[in-house]
């Protein structure tokens, strides 16, 4: 009898457990700590928007690379308002006690107290979701809580005990993985609960100014600041350069609560005050709207996919990785849309203008995510590029802070432009956008007053050789050249501008003068034409000067988004197939990451953008069932489900989680989405059943389903598929039958099937014809 009810109170509990994760939400899945150690200034477990000008967050570390938050450290130094490439500002910090001015080394706290204001944490107090972190600071047991919109912070410290001095510091000199030079700054006291001010910096080509607003729901008890060494109370303003911040005091009862919004802009204060002003008022002070607001918007971002079936990491793993593929990249225009140009002249736009890090390889990754699930937004990226070709005279690589950085090579921009047109998302200014394109590849680069650099370097001798020599550059700008030159061949042929067409198709040819048939890899080659001697497979990693940038040759010998067929055909099938599998074999053991960007070391690395489509390419190669099981290798070791180990490598910006959301719903664009006829390579989806929202402003469809019975790591093989109830027997569909909606049916077993999509004409559309 005892056993009986027990087991059906077992039976109860499960089915409770069960009734509660269905009622979890995908925003609830999502998780900002995720890989949170050592990773980028970028990717921080904080409140902010998606793309959000203010993005709120923790710091802990100091001027070091990947420097930011570090899960493992139990201390934080400030929470700062911006964590964009190359860029910082506004750090908050309450404290309570014996003012300091300094923030403190960050392995130098003591139990609750710290050489400065610095304090340690108590960890099992810290919660993230997207758009809300909460901590309890032990300098004053301080509940420190953050959320956001947009472009305006809030705050909200809540203190357990009375203190005569409580704190809460506005530190300009922030650390970063870009150490930042405060060359101006001031900040004023405007009355009893406000103050504005700002601070103009620079990083290397990077100069801006960030303009910012504080106000308090409760009147400050005094106001002071300090510059460099000099602390100065009961004043109405500070100013200086280099070490600059305030304080503002307040005496504080057991149990009170202060609360604290904040506005930024680049523009100017009253922009600032105006982006408070527009996003902030309409809560009324309230920190929980807020709170919920934020949630409300990324629960609507996520759950533009719906996902069932797999395991709750699964779904973790893969809500964290959207959340990721949105949530680093920055909006800096104003909520009227006044920006600061590359030009530091101030603009009106009509659509948001970003700054990120480079669009460097985004087309297997973020180009197709947000096509796909935000055509909107690729739509808005599409114009904010323009837009900086439009004041500039230049499409921007990547554009941080609206300047020219430079960063990376080639000008990868023009495929996501490209392939939004051809994904029918057209609503941008077309023929701007084909003479900036015309322009950027047809026009050597150049370096810009602030040190940066626009266009494509080594653009002249790539014009004239057909490659870029060994004496200039890197040999891999030629593959990377020659896939934009198919893109604009592409947006030509489809704007009705043939003699472009055929001009930058043959140059979409150019990566074959640097293959070695002899070897049959991509090799480093001279100005006069012969190859360079002391080379190998592994060799030869640049990040400045000749070589292969970021990567090997083995890796480049496999990059050619627009002509996968066109290697084949050099290398020979059975060589390509071989190689390639034999380098995953040699991978696996290292995770698919080159530890230590050791990238002449480890063949398929991951962790790195040059050869994210390697898993992929087997597809074009006659062997699918490849594709089905390393995709899914990587989805497995490459990517992790905790603080320690989200991605082993660069995240940058959301790549490395757009590939995963791609990957995990068993889609691919191996040509980035830009062929006239746009289409998706087919992997192994991780869910039985996948849903996604299509918007109808610009598909046709309402959604489309993706059905992967049986599927399961073990069954993670496609014995069999079906498009809108036809017979698919290619691994591959085009675009177009995805967003008139309807259903991919794949039936998954756990042993490959080596018929199905295997016939040379199962292959993905290539520029080459297939060798026979």
């Amino acid at each position: 009898m005892h056993l009986k009810k027990l087991l059906f109170f077992l039976l109860l509990l499960s089915v409770g457990l069960s009734l509660h994760a269905q009622q979890k939400e995908p925003v609830d899945y999502a998780d900002p700590l995720l890989g949170t150690s050592e990773s980028r200034w970028m990717l921080n477990p904080g409140a902010t928007m998606p793309f959000g000008m203010v993005q709120l967050s923790p710091d802990n570390q100091g001027d070091v690379w990947k420097s930011g938050y570090e899960y493992s450290l139990n201390n934080i130094g400030g929470f700062s308002h911006i964590h964009s490439w190359t860029m910082v500002g506004l750090s908050v910090m309450p404290t309570v006690g014996l003012l300091s001015t300094y923030r403190g080394a960050a392995d130098a706290p003591t139990t609750g107290w710290t050489s400065g204001y610095r304090s340690r944490i108590d960890k099992s107090t810290e919660v993230a979701t997207p758009g809300y972190y909460g901590i309890t600071l032990m300098n004053g047991n301080i509940r420190t809580e953050l959320t956001s919109t947009t472009r305006a912070g809030f705050f909200r410290f809540t203190y357990p005990e009375a203190h005569e001095e409580a704190h809460i510091l506005l530190d300009l000199d922030i650390p970063g993985e870009a150490k930042t030079d405060i060359l101006n700054a001031k900040i004023t006291r405007i009355s009893d609960t406000e103050i504005e001010g700002f601070s103009h910096q620079k990083w290397s080509w990077n100069e801006y100014t960030v303009h910012f607003v504080v106000r308090f729901n409760k009147p400050m008890k005094s106001f002071g600041g300090w510059n460099g060494n000099k602390v100065q109370k009961e004043i109405k303003e500070i100013l200086g350069k280099g070490r600059v911040g305030a304080f503002a005091d307040f005496k504080v009862k057991a149990g009170d609560v202060i609360l604290m919004q904040t506005g930024i802009s680049l523009v100017s204060i009253e922009q600032a005050r105006l982006n408070l002003d527009t996003e902030m008022n309409p809560f009324n002070w309230s920190f929980d709207a807020v709170k919920l607001n934020a949630r409300n918007v990324w629960n609507t971002m996520l759950s533009k996919i719906k996902v069932e079936g797999g395991t709750e990491v699964d779904k973790k793993k893969f809500y964290s990785n959207f959340y990721r593929s949105y949530v680093a990249r920055t909006t800096w225009s104003d909520v009227n849309g006044k920006y600061v140009d590359v030009n530091e002249k101030i603009q009106q736009s009509n659509s948001p203008v970003y700054g990120s890090d480079a669009l460097w390889n985004t087309f297997w990754n973020l180009n197709q995510l947000w096509g796909l699930v935000n055509p909107d937004i690729t739509s808005n990226w599409a114009k904010s590029l323009i837009e900086i070709y439009r004041t500039g005279g230049w499409l921007p690589k990547g554009p941080a802070g609206i300047e020219y950085s430079g960063i990376m090579e080639a000008s990868h921009e023009i495929p996501l432009i490209v392939g939004a047109y051809q994904k029918g998302i057209r609503d941008f200014d077309i023929e701007t956008a084909y003479k900036a394109m015309l322009h950027q590849q047809t026009t050597n680069g150049v370096k810009t007053p602030e040190n940066g650099f626009a266009g494509n370097r080594f653009f002249d001798s790539y014009m004239k050789l057909g490659y870029v020599p060994h004496e200039e550059g890197q040999v891999s700008n030629t593959l990377e050249y020659a896939y934009d030159d198919w893109c604009v061949a592409q947006f030509a042929k489809a704007i009705g501008k043939k003699d472009s067409y055929e001009l930058f198709l043959k140059r979409a040819g150019n990566y074959k003068n640097v293959f070695d048939p002899e070897t049959k890899y991509i090799r480093m080659k001279n100005r006069d034409g012969s190859w360079v001697k002391d080379w190998s497979p592994y060799c030869c990693t640049s990040f400045s000067g000749s070589g292969y940038l970021e990567g090997n040759a083995w890796q480049y010998s496999f990059f050619n988004p627009h002509d996968v067929q066109g290697i084949i055909n050099l290398m020979g099938k059975d060589e390509f197939n071989n190689r390639l599998n034999e380098g995953f074999e040699k991978s696996v053991k290292y995770n698919f990451n080159a530890e230590g960007d050791q990238y002449d070391l480890v063949p398929v690395n991951h962790g790195n953008q040059p050869n994210m489509q390697a898993a992929w390419l087997f597809n074009y190669a006659g062997k699918p069932w490849l594709t089905q099981k390393w995709t899914r290798e990587i989805m497995n070791k490459y990517y992790g489900s905790t603080p320690y180990h989200g991605w082993l490598g660069d995240e940058d910006e959301g790549q490395m989680g757009a590939w995963y959301v791609m990957a995990a719903m068993g889609l691919f664009e191996t040509d980035g989405g830009v062929s006239a006829k746009p289409f998706y390579e087919i992997g192994s989806p991780i869910f039985n059943k996948i849903t996604i929202a299509l918007d109808d402003k610009y598909y046709s469809g309402k959604t489309f389903v993706i059905e992967a019975k049986n599927t399961s790591d073990a069954n993670r093989y496609i014995q069999s598929a079906k498009l809108d109830g036809k017979d698919l027997t290619k691994p591959w569909f085009y675009h177009a039958d995805l967003v008139d909606g309807g259903t991919l049916t794949l039936e998954m077993g756990a042993t490959p099937n080596m018929k199905w999509g295997v016939k040379p004409t199962d292959a993905p559309p290539s520029m080459s014809p297939i060798k026979k």
